[in-house]
């Protein structure tokens, strides 16, 4: 029987809030695509289109039952993904360079996306199911490392080191939320200030040079520095107020590469300068923090952690799109949330967002 509390306790002003990024990140993705005349990408808006609704039928479906089935289905979520990434590496499509996606029919969608919202769930369990009040030891961590690294290795290979570096910082911050053991916590930061130095012998020669030209993007202006440089001159050119919805030039002349991914944060920035700017940032600040609070509000383990892990992704993924963006991080490809281009990021968002919902609405339930 359907409990009208549901209605009563449902997160409307977080629900707006999502709607109202989604559309900033609609029309800023039309400017992105069609500034240019003629504009062969186009199609891409339209196919974002059909991507959001796609996306927001996602998010009904994931506040529509109790979140805590989620706790009982975390691990075959998760081995269905491990599966899709490892069918990405057998029989995925190569687009620039990269094997990231599955083609099912008449779409494509990236399993490395959906893989966060796995990984979120089964740690959220994990920890949950055996959380200690002086943290986790070494020991402890053993199992959420390896249900870390599985997903992480195969992504790697892809090769998709943004989206790794994404899952690390999610599990991170999961990690230490649920606290560490003192000992432990200090052994982990030696042993990873050792090891997180050896990782630049393993990177692939267009990684090192990303991570040169992040420090030097004058090092190569024409090659690897391109794209920080047309991004910041288009971030700089928007000045105060912007040149205009549809007028910004860096991206109609050009000269602004990934201008609907990777750097669709300069094209708002062009458009609608420094206030735009703050508008947008302060809607993902006001996002992740109202997904803090379901998190403080929730009071069942699972609940709280799930949605600790959701905001963490939102978090880290405007914090690296943004950066990339201003030049404060390195490119790897780390999309915008609603805003850049990307049916399975707005998916996984989507979900994530759905999740956020399902566990606010639900939260009289433990009352």
């Amino acid at each position: 029987m359907f409990d009208r509390r549901l209605v009563q306790y449902f997160d409307w002003g977080l629900l707006g809030l999502t709607v109202v990024i989604g559309c900033i990140g609609l029309a800023t993705l039309y400017s992105a695509v069609t500034a240019e005349t003629p504009s062969p990408q186009k199609v891409l808006f339209f196919k974002q289109l059909i991507w959001f609704a796609i996306a927001m039928a996602a998010m009904v479906a994931s506040f529509m039952f109790n979140y805590k089935l989620l706790d009982r289905w975390s691990q075959p979520i998760y081995t269905i993904c491990i599966l899709l990434l490892i069918c990405v590496l057998v029989f995925g499509k190569y687009v620039g360079g990269s094997k990231r996606w599955l083609i099912l029919g008449p779409i494509s969608i990236q399993p490395s996306e959906l893989v966060k919202i796995a990984v979120i769930a089964v740690l959220a369990r994990y920890y949950s199911k055996d959380a200690y009040t002086r943290g986790f030891t070494l020991r402890e961590l053993i199992r959420p490392f390896i249900l870390t690294m599985i997903p992480i290795l195969l992504i790697v290979k892809q090769p998709d080191l943004g989206t790794a570096m994404l899952i690390v910082l999610i599990a991170g911050t999961m990690t230490v939320f649920v606290k560490i053991e003192r000992r432990s916590f200090i052994s982990l930061i030696v042993s990873s200030s050792i090891i997180i130095p050896m990782i630049w012998f393993f990177l692939k020669e267009y990684q090192k040079q990303r991570i040169l030209v992040f420090l030097d993007p004058d090092r190569d202006p024409l090659g690897a520095g391109y794209h920080i440089i047309q991004s910041k001159i288009a971030i700089g050119s928007g000045m105060i107020g912007g040149k205009g919805f549809l007028k910004g030039t860096q991206n109609a002349l050009s000269f602004l590469p990934e201008e609907h991914t990777d750097f669709i944060f300069s094209v708002l920035a062009e458009e609608w300068g420094f206030i735009g700017s703050i508008v947008l940032i302060l809607l993902f600040l006001v996002l992740i923090f109202w997904g803090l609070n379901v998190a403080i509000a929730c009071r069942e383990p699972f609940g709280t952690i799930l949605a600790v892990g959701i905001t963490a992704m939102i978090f880290w993924q405007v914090f690296i799109n943004i950066g990339m963006a201003m030049g404060l991080m390195p490119v790897v490809g780390v999309p915008l949330p609603f805003i850049s281009y990307g049916g399975s990021s707005a998916l996984t968002i989507a979900i994530g967002i759905g999740l956020l919902l399902n566990v606010s609405m639900r939260r009289f339930l433990l009352e």
